[in-house]
Formats: structure tokens, sequence, C-alpha cells
């Protein structure tokens, strides 16, 4: 199908591989549609297209939008396949909430955010090491972001919270109210890291459900 690209074909199309995948819902917000059946017809004139496609990995969670390789191509995307998983795509759904979240509640805008696959990108091939979720400037000051849905080992924790504490002025940490032994380790670690935020995953979720 030919389809004439317009400005905001490209954006999709960029917002997309920068969080590897996207819901429609995310998409609207992101690529500025003013409602959800705009944008639901876009991303069909871009799937049959073959810029884009979608799929279904788990009732109760919405399908996710991937670029092709001819979408990657068209954009200067690496071409390498992502690899998909289950518990990463509620994670990366997670992520784009609370970005979402940070646009909507602190004025930060989309330019100034910075994803982890981007930041990986930045360090070049092979210098694969810990990066945040996100990263985002406002008025100067730098800021880490890191959505911490499950435990990790301690040393681990305490050795991201270090490096985030050298390289930002705020490291905000978003996390499941019921991941008590995380926001244990967070709070213990704010009398020597005092850069510290703590938000809760589910206050960020309700904030933007209600705001998109």
């Amino acid at each position: 199908m030919l389809l004439y690209l317009n400005e905001r074909d490209y954006l999709i199309m960029n917002e997309i591989d920068r969080w590897s995948s996207c819901s429609s819902r995310h998409v609207r917000h992101l690529a500025g549609f003013s409602g959800q059946r705009a944008t639901d017809r876009r991303l069909k004139l871009l799937i049959n297209a073959g810029y884009v496609e979608r799929k279904k990995y788990l009732y109760g969670v919405p399908s996710v939008y991937f670029l092709t390789f001819k979408g990657k191509s068209l954009i200067g995307a690496p071409k390498r396949k992502d690899k998909v998983k289950i518990e990463q795509i509620v994670h990366d759904m997670n992520v784009i909430d609370t970005a979402i979240y940070f646009m909507k509640n602190k004025n930060i805008e989309l330019n100034n955010i910075i994803s982890e696959k981007q930041l990986h990108r930045l360090d070049g091939f092979g210098k694969r090491k810990h990066r945040p979720d996100f990263v985002f400037t406002n008025e100067n000051t730098k800021n880490s972001v890191e959505i911490e849905m499950s435990l990790k080992a301690k040393n681990r924790l305490e050795k991201i919270i270090q490096d985030n504490f050298m390289g930002f002025d705020v490291q905000y940490w978003v996390v499941p109210e019921k991941q008590l032994q995380i926001i244990k380790v967070l709070e213990n670690s704010k009398s020597v890291y005092t850069n510290i935020e703590i938000l809760s995953l589910e206050g960020v979720k309700n904030y933007v459900s209600g705001n998109i």
C-alpha cells in the first residue's frame, strides 16, 4: 500500500523506536493526537504500509506496536530485531507511563528525555553497562529515572544508587507499593545518597490514567 507520510508519521516511528514498543494510547500522547480513534486509524495505515506491526502477547495487556525492518530503515534506526519478553513489555509500558507522568506533572519536554535504549546507543557498540530507564534535563538539572518492578541483589541495587548519585542531580525511583524490600533499601540509602526521590508506581499510573 502506498502511503504519503507526514511529519507526525515520522514522530510516531521515532517514538516507537525510542521506547522499543508502544501501546496506542502512548502513541496518542507522544505524537499529539487529539483522540484515540484518530491514533488507531493512523497506526492501521502505517501497519498496512509495512512500517509498523502490532502484536498481542498477553490477555489484559494492550497490543503493542513495533517497527518493522522497513520502518527502521526509513528512520535510520539499527535493523537488529528486538528481543521480546512478556515481563519486559509490562516493564516498558510502565516506563512510558512514567515518562508521560513527568511530561504532564513536571512539564518536561519530550525532546529533553533520553531513553535507556538511546543511552546504550550513545555508549557505542560493545560497551554494555547499566543505564537508567530514562534520563531528562530540567532547569539545568540532570535527572535519572528507574522503574524497579522486582528486587535485585542488594549489592547491585546499592551500586546503581551510588552511580546515580555521582551522575545525576536527582535520581527518581518508581516502585510498586508491595515491593517493601526495595523501598526499605532506598529509604535507608537516603542518609548517604541525598538525591533519592521515591514515587509509587500506582500513584504514577493513576495520575497518567486521569490525564491522558
